[in-house]
């Protein structure tokens, strides 16, 4: 699952970009039949009939439970889950001593060799979709975009995920197959995994051909990419 931190940011949901808003991603899950596999048809009266839920909806939106607000108020809640003020904001904001020298190091090779192309300050996403290879030597590898789109040079290209809070949202791909934040690094920083619809750009940071402390450095820095954001406890269900 791609992290709820920062999602307001993103331009689209889901790794594949299939929903265009939070409101409308909130709702996919639901009724998807790998996740909650539950209709909303069933859902909504389901909750009409908890008082606690009609009047809180009463209260919001003056109707009772509705799908619609079901997903405005899912949205709503997410686009709370912001995260700042990491080591590196506050290195941007002038305190030199926020990044100790093996992350000033991997943020000067995170520039240098490429990453940041893909991954684009202040965000480190521009949200677009790229092919890094992962999951494509199955037999019948995940489409990505493709499904999509439709197009086959689409094929395999996922949405680039925001490194804020990287390190705390592992693991790692839109398949969970890096385990830690070090293994996905180094697939990223050798070019990620060939195949026919291999990125340009991972390509391009694979002739780089960085040693294992330039990697080491690039993970260092990532740390510096958590910051502040609200840890929620889960609320006393009506």
């Amino acid at each position: 699952s791609p992290t709820v931190v920062n999602a307001a940011y993103a331009t689209a949901q889901f790794w594949d970009g299939r929903a265009a808003s939070l409101e409308e991603q909130a709702l996919g899950p639901i009724e998807n039949p790998i996740e909650m596999g539950h209709k909303l048809s069933e859902l909504v009266p389901q909750l009409n009939e908890i008082p606690a839920y009609k009047e809180k909806f009463q209260a919001v939106f003056g109707t009772d439970v509705t799908a619609a607000g079901i997903a405005q108020a899912i949205a709503a809640f997410e686009r709370t889950v912001l995260s700042g003020n990491s080591p590196y904001d506050k290195f941007k904001a002038g305190d030199e001593t926020a990044l100790d020298e093996a992350q000033k190091a991997g943020m000067e090779l995170f520039e240098d060799v490429g990453c940041s192309t893909c991954h684009t300050p202040p965000l480190f996403s521009n949200y677009r979709y790229y092919n890094a290879g992962v999951g494509m030597e199955k037999q019948t590898p995940d489409q990505g975009r493709k499904a999509v789109t439709s197009r086959d040079s689409d094929m395999g290209k996922f949405r680039v995920p925001s490194l804020r809070e990287v390190a705390n949202t592992g693991p790692y791909f839109h398949d969970g197959s890096a385990a830690t934040l070090e293994e996905a690094v180094a697939l990223m920083a050798g070019g990620g995994i060939d195949n026919s619809n291999l990125s340009g750009v991972l390509k391009g940071i694979g002739s780089k051909e960085l040693s294992d402390d330039d990697k080491a450095a690039i993970v260092e820095f990532l740390k510096a990419l958590s910051g502040e954001y609200p840890v929620v406890e889960p609320p006393a269900l009506p």
